[in-house]
């Protein structure tokens, strides 16, 4: 599958929640989108399920407009924080409803996850809980392996027992059947082992896209002396400062070369790497200022 995003804008009135916001997804790789609350991600996502029109731009799934569109549309499947107060149904009638209409649902393995999350099969939908709902969606995002998969914020009222199982099962099941598969989140530091690449949006616009390892490579925390910690960093960018008397730590974000940290090394500085969460916090910091 293709996804090509060009110049897309998304207004609600007199709000933007999305300029000028452009990417492109070839593989089939678990996508991890990122951003702060009211960064656009849903809006995005509801776009490329949709569930929406953009106000200007466009995007094409392998080269057709998605939007009302039965050939796209049966291929992409989008998860979301959803109520399910009124759905009387128990999950196996549920399930066997969405099959119908999901070319590569597999029913046997929906019913071993349904095991694994200990959901009941004959209660009510609209009985389960907050946390049982979500496993729901999980279950038929896996279940129904379409050539894109999107979980945004799936995990809401999950436990952490639950939440494990379902990175456990992406990460299999993406190995068995590998799709294009994006998730949005707000648990970074728990999810970001899951990405093969990042998206990071920002105020409605995209800040970054970039490989996870290539990415979490380019961020460091320099510690040491101040005056000799200020002498070294002074020419890169600078994310995060923190001072304890005659102490600093410098996050820097950019490509650090061996032959630098050496020399870090070598002033009697400490060079260690900063996580994508980390990372995440503080370049939306900085373009917020």
């Amino acid at each position: 599958m293709n996804i090509k995003v060009e110049n897309l804008n998304l207004n609600y009135g007199n709000h933007t929640a999305l300029e000028d916001v452009s990417f492109e997804l070839n593989e089939n790789k678990i996508y991890g989108l990122l951003g702060r609350n009211g960064a656009g991600k849903t809006s995005l996502l509801s776009i490329l399920a949709s569930f929406n029109k953009p106000s200007k731009g466009a995007i094409t799934v392998d080269g057709e407009d998605p939007f009302e569109n039965a050939n796209i549309m049966q291929h992409i499947t989008f998860l979301y924080d959803k109520s399910y107060k009124n759905e009387a149904e128990d999950i196996i009638n549920f399930l066997e409803g969405i099959e119908r209409y999901r070319p590569n649902f597999d029913m046997s393995y929906a019913e071993e996850l349904i095991e694994k999350f200990k959901l009941q099969k004959k209660k009510p939908i609209k009985e389960f809980s907050k946390g049982m709902q979500s496993a729901l969606n999980v279950i038929i995002g896996l279940a129904s392996r379409t050539p894109v998969t999107i979980f945004d914020e799936v995990y809401l009222g999950m436990d952490a027992p639950s939440r494990d199982i379902f990175y456990k099962e992406l990460l299999k099941d993406q190995q068995d059947y590998p799709r294009m598969m994006i998730l949005s989140t707000h648990l970074v530091s728990e999810m970001e082992y899951l990405f093969d690449e990042v998206i990071l949006l920002n105020k409605g616009k995209v800040l970054l896209q970039e490989d996870f390892h290539s990415l979490i490579s380019k961020g460091a925390s320099i510690t040491g002396n101040t005056e000799i910690v200020d002498d070294f960093v002074k020419n890169m960018r600078q994310i995060n400062v923190k001072q304890l008397g005659g102490m600093k730590s410098v996050t820097i974000y950019g490509e650090l070369h061996d032959d630098q940290k050496q020399a870090a090394v070598d002033k009697g500085l400490d060079v260690s790497p900063i996580s994508l969460h980390d990372l995440f916090v503080h370049l939306t910091e900085e373009e917020n200022e």
